[in-house]
């Protein structure tokens, strides 16, 4: 984004750590609607900025996509009005 180099070797194994702990989210979502159980937390509240990153900066959505209950869960947290707000606001800039 800035003009350094991309590391695509630390971005590659950056990307499969992620992916193991998406396969937990992924097993733990099939049982509950949000991370810390059925509501949403601060513990939800706080993977919206940096998802939001990944999916449309960074273009690493099949991360998240291609689990179903994780991409179930991203549609819905970051689809609150209060996030929609911060997106607006943030274009604006």
């Amino acid at each position: 984004m800035k003009g350094a180099p991309t590391y695509m070797q630390i971005v590659n194994e950056s990307l499969a750590k992620l992916e193991k702990v998406l396969d937990i989210y992924e097993d733990h979502l099939s049982k509950n609607e949000y991370l810390a159980g059925n509501f949403f937390s601060l513990a939800d509240l706080s993977h919206i900025p940096f998802t939001h990153y990944l999916v449309n900066v960074a273009k690493k959505g099949e991360a998240i996509t291609s689990r179903k209950h994780v991409n179930a869960w991203w549609l819905k947290i970051s689809s609150r009005p209060s996030w929609q707000k911060v997106l607006e606001l943030a274009s604006k800039k």
